[in-house]
């Protein structure tokens, strides 16, 4: 970890200042409308044209505000600062003329660290491939548990922006941070942040691993209290020591395993802190039982250790911990226990959408009939059959991109039955579950992790685990 020491940013006059605000969509509105209350010349691009987005560019354009849509990729002259919505891939022509131009962008994340308030309150930052959402929800019951004024913020839902900017005060804000969030945020420093595991994701859009790992790495910068590593992930780790981070900040492991000294983790079903400690060397500090994480399988208490460690990083005593943890509830589509029909146990983990989520959900149980497939994204599934193939009492495949897991499954559990349902309806979630009820013994769970997006069949993730929850209840009718 190098050290530097980091100016507080000072927030920019927009007064009369050319700013292209790239993309319309829940960050690109508030951010046109934020720059324009500032006195900005405000011109969107957008790439889309369809009704939503001529609905949106009306009620900019009733402010004020200049909307080109169908046209994403062209500068509009004039341009002194671009703030980009975070999907837009860093490869377009608009990013490619403004790199020319000398011109900076900004996503909405940059956007709102650059705006906030002298006395702001500061951020705990959460990045990673998987888990992000579950720990910022977890730290902030745990920061709620101890009193403290806060908000699950970021790539979560509520706008960093309005955060930032609104009447509620704040202590402490939890914060979600995609790659492509940390891509355009090239000030952001946080009090502490956590990168919980690394696997291959988005590389269409990053253009390479390295890369993709480099934009995570980013939540570390400047970081003042702790650098939060996952000790099982050595490139989570490696992050840190290439961070440039103030004076005095530490690196903290977070691990499933016994601790060691500057670390959180498990001894006999009791999450322990060894970090935040007098004297870390020979004493531990209890935080809360196992059975206080909701659900608590492996990854999860990942999840709840990493999250206890910003909220210790920020000075919040063991107790809360505990009861920050006791009071969380996960979201809906995230290992949720459905019913139990006939002595099998039924869990939707729709948003198991690539193959390190699917790996993790896999590893939470022992006997397990798999409802899996979808749009694989350029995955390869060799490594994920492998690691479960001995948990694997049946397979049960759906989507378009299902046979690239049937020949994973062939070569690596050659010996576990595979129901191929040659179906892309979405009334195939009913059928898949009906093969799945089949195969499944008393004491087995049948578990929806796709390890695929859900596109191919459905809206969302969230429509999958639906579909998968109401084939559960006609079972149980």
């Amino acid at each position: 970890m190098g050290s530097g020491q980091v100016t507080s940013t000072v927030s920019p006059d927009f007064q009369g200042k050319h700013v292209t605000v790239a993309g319309l969509g829940v960050s690109g509105v508030p951010a046109a409308k934020v720059l324009h209350a500032r006195g900005a010349v405000v011109t969107v691009v957008n790439d889309g044209d369809d009704a939503r987005a001529r609905e949106q560019a009306a009620e900019l354009e009733a402010l004020g505000v200049t909307v080109r849509l169908g046209d994403g990729d062209t500068l509009p002259e004039g341009t002194e600062l671009i703030v980009t919505a975070p999907g837009w891939k860093p490869t377009k022509p608009l990013f490619q003329a403004a790199a020319k131009a000398g011109i900076e962008v900004w996503g909405d994340v940059e956007l709102a660290w650059r705006l906030r308030g002298p006395d702001a309150a500061p951020w705990l930052c959460v990045t990673g491939t998987n888990g992000k959402t579950t720990t910022v929800q977890m730290l902030a019951s745990i920061l709620r548990a101890a009193g403290l004024r806060t908000a699950a913020v970021g790539n979560i839902g509520v706008s960093l922006l309005d955060a930032v900017l609104g009447d509620e005060p704040y202590d402490v804000l939890a914060v979600e941070l995609s790659s492509y969030q940390l891509h355009w945020a090239p000030s952001l420093r946080a009090h502490s942040a956590a990168v919980l595991n690394l696997a291959p994701d988005h590389l269409d859009w990053h253009g390479s691993m390295e890369a993709y790992a480099a934009d995570k790495g980013r939540i570390y910068e400047g970081n003042r209290v702790a650098c939060v590593y996952n000790v099982a992930d050595k490139a989570t780790e490696d992050l840190v020591r290439e961070a440039d981070v103030e004076e005095g900040c530490r690196a903290i492991g977070f691990t499933l395993g016994t601790p060691g000294p500057s670390q959180l983790g498990v001894v006999d079903g009791i999450l322990v802190d060894r970090a935040f400690v007098e004297n870390r060397q020979k004493n531990a500090q209890e935080l809360a039982e196992v059975s206080d994480v909701n659900p608590p399988a492996p990854h999860n208490i990942a999840n709840a250790l990493a999250a206890a460690a910003l909220a210790r990083a920020f000075g919040v005593p063991p107790q809360a911990v505990r009861d920050g943890l006791r009071a969380f509830r996960p979201d809906a589509h995230r290992i949720a226990h459905v019913a139990d029909v006939d002595g099998v146990a039924y869990v939707d983990d729709s948003k198991a959408t690539n193959t390190h989520a699917a790996e993790a959900s896999l590893a939470a149980y022992e006997s397990i009939v798999w409802i899996a497939g979808g749009l694989a994204k350029g995955a390869t599934f060799d490594e994920l059959v492998a690691k479960s193939a001995k948990r694997l009492r049946g397979v049960v495949l759906i989507g378009a991109d299902r046979a690239l897991i049937r020949e994973a499954l062939a070569r690596h559990a050659p010996e576990v039955p595979v129901v191929d349902l040659d179906r892309t309806d979405t009334g195939a979630m009913l059928q898949a579950v009906q093969e799945a009820r089949r195969l499944a013994a008393p004491g087995d769970t049948v578990l929806l992790a796709p390890a695929c997006a859900s596109m191919d069949m459905f809206t969302n993730y969230t429509k999958r685990g639906d579909a998968f929850a109401e084939a559960v209840r006609e079972l149980g009718s």
